[in-house]
This record gives C-alpha cells, sequence and structure tokens, in this order.
C-alpha cells in the first residue's frame, strides 16, 4: 500500500489511481479539466489507462503530472510510477543530435554583379544614341536653319530716313506736373492726404508744432478735420482763407501753372 498525505492506495495503475484521487477530492471531470486546461475526454481515456490521446509519451506524462497535481497526489510520485509502467523515463536527446555539426548547409551562392551584360547593354545605349545623333543632325539643321534673329529695331527701306517721336526732355517738364503740399500744425489736428489715384500718402493726427510735406503727380487732394489749426502751403504759395477754428475742409490741389511769356 503506499500512501500520498492522508490518502491511501493499494497497488493499482495510475489511471485507476488518478480516478480514486479525484473523487475522494470530490472533483469531476470538468473541473479537473477547467484546472489543467486538458479535455475531459483526455482525462477520462486517462483514468482507463488509455494515454494515446494525448499525443505521444512526452505530451502524456506531462498530462499524469498535470491532473495528478490538481487531484492532490504527489506529481513526482505518481510520473516516478508512470515511467515504471511504461518503459522507464525517456532517454535525454542528445545535444548532438539536434544539431549536427557535420551537416552541410546548402546555401544560395552569392554572385557577383554580369560585368559582361551591363557591357552589352552600355555598348548598345552608345550606338543607339550616336544614330540618333547622325541621323536627327539634318533635322535639326532644317529644322533651326529658318529661324532669323528678331531685331529691335524696324526694319527701314535703303535710303529712307528714320524718323522717331521726339522724348520729353527731362527735367522741366516732369517738374511742373508734380504737386508739393506742406502742412504745419498750430494745433494737433486729423489730416488725410490722397493722390490723384487715390493712393494714401498720410492719413493720421498731425501734432501741434509739427510740419509735414507730401508729392505727388497730377493732384493732391487733402482733408482737414480742423481747418483753423492748419498753415497750408501749396507749391510753394500759402493757401489763405482755407477755414476755420474746427472747421473741416476738403481741397484738391493740382501742378503750378505754368508762367506766361
Amino acid at each position: 500500500m503506499v500512501w500520498w498525505g492522508a490518502f491511501a492506495v493499494q497497488e493499482q495503475s495510475i489511471g485507476a489511481m488518478l480516478r480514486a484521487a479525484r473523487q475522494s477530492a470530490g472533483l469531476s471531470v470538468e473541473q479537473v479539466g477547467a484546472a489543467t486546461r486538458i479535455r475531459e475526454a483526455i482525462i477520462q481515456c486517462m483514468e482507463q489507462d488509455d494515454y494515446g490521446q494525448c499525443g505521444g509519451a512526452f505530451y502524456a506524462r506531462g498530462h499524469v503530472r498535470a491532473v495528478a497535481k490538481a487531484v492532490g497526489l504527489d506529481p513526482e510520485a505518481v510520473i516516478h510510477l508512470y515511467d515504471q509502467e511504461h518503459g522507464g523515463a525517456p532517454l535525454p536527446v542528445a545535444a548532438s543530435a539536434v544539431f549536427q555539426a557535420d551537416k552541410k548547409i546548402h546555401l544560395p551562392e552569392r554572385r557577383g554583379p554580369n560585368w559582361t551584360m551591363a557591357l552589352g547593354v552600355a555598348l548598345t545605349i552608345v550606338v543607339v544614341f550616336g544614330m540618333m545623333r547622325v541621323l536627327g543632325g539634318a533635322s535639326d539643321q532644317v529644322r533651326t536653319g529658318d529661324v532669323r534673329a528678331a531685331s529691335a529695331r524696324p526694319s527701314v527701306p535703303p535710303n529712307t530716313p528714320i524718323t522717331e517721336a521726339p522724348k520729353p526732355a527731362p527735367g522741366k517738364a516732369v517738374a511742373k506736373k508734380m504737386v508739393t503740399v506742406k502742412m504745419r500744425a498750430k494745433r494737433s489736428s486729423y489730416v488725410n492726404v490722397h493722390d490723384a489715384q487715390g493712393r494714401k500718402l498720410f492719413a493720421g493726427t498731425l501734432k501741434a508744432g509739427k510740419t509735414s510735406t507730401w508729392q505727388a503727380a497730377e493732384k493732391v487732394n487733402v482733408l482737414i478735420a480742423d481747418a483753423g489749426a492748419i498753415t497750408l502751403h501749396v507749391n510753394g504759395k500759402r493757401v489763405k482763407g482755407l477755414g476755420g477754428r474746427g472747421e473741416v475742409v476738403r481741397r484738391s490741389f493740382g501742378p503750378p501753372k505754368p508762367q506766361s511769356r
């Protein structure tokens, strides 16, 4: 009689021992299967000493160990009995059987670049490029032979005088078209100054004691929020009667008139 803790077992098969221990522990096959993650059908076969469903001797020993532990038996003692019943423990596998050093491993040969093929492709490209240059040379000459350089000046028949529109002399003519506006603030006033195209020259407060001058072509438009606060000169001449204190004034000024001879 063999004792495992408080459980006594008579000499019997491993399967009968597992079944008796399970029943003594009050466990069902389903509970043992849930604890060991072994299918119930395999556990029932093991209790009948049928280990063919375990998948081989290695897995059978593992299942026996797991079930024995789940039902309260000593796993090592049960495995010892199992090995005695089934011809002893399996022989250890030698490392030389797993890793055969003398076994040749055939690896694909690493080949270098095929220089012969590369050279053939390069020669073919050179020949094709040369033929394209030879065949395309004539067409290029025909295509570009009729091109004439464009002249910046219009062509004039021989012995024909060239007449051009006279260009305005720089200086006086341009200066006569400019408008110069000069303002001096006796006290602060809002001022808005625009040119003939509506571009803003100034918009803001001209502070007391400050003098500003603007110049534009053709015309200057001004808006003064307090005409009495501003002294205004246009083209060097003072504008009189601009407006009274607090009076909003809008005026436009042009270039000076040419003096009569």
